[in-house]
């Protein structure tokens, strides 16, 4: 053995042998010896370089800092009392409730370490998770949650939560558990347990009189991903961005170090501080201003939102509703492709129902217009042709019944947006073209609320319905909601229709709920009370070096931020066997 190594020894040259051999090429062999030896030199760096990625992998990592710039001023960052988007925006990053909604859409544990429900749907227990606890490193308890749903509940305090929280009596059973008991089963009520919980030991010293007013409002503190690091305001102690950081709570902490969240006063504003790289992110802006964006290579990210928009017909106004042919053929005279081109700029999509296809499944939510837009008009014509109506002498067309001669003429109701007013003009043209005469009247947001809406005082109205949760479809369509302040604005009865929507408030499958959604689409289909004509999709323009955000599956703008935790801007290389444990 000890010969082998003597012996390997002598192969290997040394330092002197080297310089001689060096010294001894002349200046052709020595080029030719530095480009070969540059050659192994690269390629050995180049081998170690694939080795070392075939054996790693990049994985996020803490770091980076994100500036997100949002219309309007927060005043109640406050679960019980968060009103306007600026508000529910920095609610959802500060607070966290015992349950979540996760990026896939589902209802998910955040504070929550588990939860039953009785047999009968009457009883939801959850038990808190041991290492949940608010900014200030208090824990959070079912006193907080008890404390929580009692100011919502609270008619001095007036949450705007409150009527979800109707029939429902919150009940303490340890520190860390807690029951709800409801008077009647309610499918979708884990939604509501997505409320952020208020720490009761900084609350409870605030009378209900003086809780709109506290400075907890604006400086929270809850128990989600990000606190309150500092506030900037200006002279006159208006807020001019907020700073948060990551709060180690759950064994969490997010990947981004720091998040500016910028205030403006409206849209252009917005865009501005976007351009200007004030900030990085800006969401629910417009599809001219998206358009613009895209044009300049910002990074856009889009999706579906429930709001289902359409003309909705009050029978009780316009008598010529009742006519099924008419609105049958006003229904096919709609272009609603030339809508989402024109006036979304093609950031919307069609719809058909009244029930957004995330509750029905994308297969059973309408099928695809196969024929042309001439087509349809042609089709809408004959229909109109046979059941009796006739050009008149002005080009409209009528309808002669026993007493008198009928008209095919009514007036549509609408905001004075420019979405809408532009919408509401297209289609307009398109009933036209069928023969019909339409006064098209544009209110501003209060008046059509006061004055048209509420009393309900139009023909037809073209106007949004937004599905934020499942329970909404009995809002806007049971007929127990037709009157103010019911949201049925097309006043809309149906007895079979009904039993649907109020079966589907209390059957906890999924699937089987599914089933009653499509047996009400089936009464509306053959009612017709409205013609549905798009979604809108929510644009938010994000940083090109933000990864993994995913704003699928929103129901509210608010929701961008339902998987910020998992957004990351830096990275590191990790061996490919530790990656599982640590990620």
């Amino acid at each position: 053995m000890k010969k082998i190594i003597n012996t390997f020894k002598k192969c290997i040259p040394v330092r002197g042998e080297i310089s001689r051999a060096l010294l001894s090429l002349s200046k052709k062999e020595y080029f030719v010896f530095l480009v070969l030896f540059t050659i192994l030199l690269v390629t050995a760096v180049l081998l170690l370089v694939r080795v070392n990625n075939f054996f790693t992998e990049k994985v996020p990592t803490q770091g980076g800092s994100i500036s997100e710039g949002i219309i309007g001023i927060p005043r109640f960052i406050n679960p019980v009392l968060a009103v306007s988007d600026a508000d529910r925006d920095l609610t959802a990053l500060i607070y966290s409730g015992l349950m979540k909604k996760g990026s896939d859409g589902a209802i998910v544990p955040d504070l929550a370490e588990s939860y039953s429900v009785s047999e009968d749907g009457l009883v939801y227990t959850f038990v808190i998770k041991n290492d949940a606890v608010f900014h200030d490193k208090e824990p959070v308890t079912a006193d907080d949650v008890v404390y929580t749903i009692q100011q919502i509940k609270d008619n001095t305090i007036k949450s705007p939560k409150k009527v979800s929280w109707e029939g429902v009596t919150p009940e303490k059973i340890d520190a860390r558990t807690i029951a709800f008991r409801l008077k009647t089963p309610y499918a979708q009520f884990l939604e509501n347990t997505t409320i952020g919980i208020l720490p009761s030991h900084i609350w409870s010293s605030v009378s209900a009189e003086e809780f709109s007013f506290s400075d907890y409002n604006t400086n929270a503190i809850g128990s989600g991903l990000y606190k309150i690091e500092s506030i900037s305001k200006s002279s006159s102690g208006v807020p001019r961005y907020y700073v948060l950081v990551p709060a180690k709570r759950l064994s969490t902490v997010p990947f981004i170090e720091k998040l500016t969240i910028r205030f403006y006063a409206n849209e252009n504003d917005l865009v501005s501080g976007l351009t200007s790289k004030e900030v990085d992110n800006i969401g629910g802006i417009s599809p001219d201003n998206a358009f613009e964006l895209a044009t300049k290579g910002y990074r856009i990210e889009t999706t579906v939102l429930p709001r289902m928009f359409g003309v909705f017909f009050n029978q009780n106004q316009a008598p010529v509703f009742l006519n099924k042919p008419v609105v049958n053929a006003l229904s096919m005279a709609i272009d609603k492709e030339r809508i989402i081109a024109e006036v979304l700029r093609e950031y919307g999509e069609v719809i058909d129902g009244p029930v957004p296809k995330s509750l029905l499944g994308v297969s059973e939510a309408g099928e695809e217009q196969k024929s042309t837009h001439a087509n349809r008009v042609e089709e809408a014509k004959k229909l109109l042709a046979k059941d009796g109506w006739k050009m008149g002498p002005d080009g409209i067309l009528e309808k002669k019944l026993k007493k008198e001669t009928q008209r095919l003429s009514f007036s549509i109701s609408t905001g004075d947006t420019a979405e809408l007013k532009r919408a509401a003009e297209l289609i307009q043209q398109d009933f036209a073209a069928i023969g019909a005469e339409v006064e098209l009247k544009v209110f501003d947001t209060g008046s059509l609320n006061q004055s048209v809406i509420r009393p309900r005082k139009y023909d037809a109205l073209f106007f949004g319905q937004v599905i934020g949760r499942e329970s909404d479809l009995f809002a806007f369509w049971h007929s127990s909601q037709r009157n103010d302040p019911g949201l049925n604005i097309a006043m809309y009865a149906n007895s079979t229709a009904d039993k649907a929507l109020e079966k589907s408030l209390t059957i906890q499958n999924p699937i089987d709920r599914a089933k009653q959604y499509l047996a009400f689409q089936s009464e509306f289909a053959k009612d017709i009370p409205a013609v549905f004509v798009y979604s809108p999709q929510y644009i938010y323009v994000v940083g090109k070096n933000i990864k993994n955000v995913s704003i699928d599956n929103m129901t509210i703008p608010t929701e961008r931020f339902g998987n910020i935790g998992e957004w990351y801007i830096e990275t590191e290389n990790i061996w490919k066997i530790f990656v599982k444990n640590n990620y």
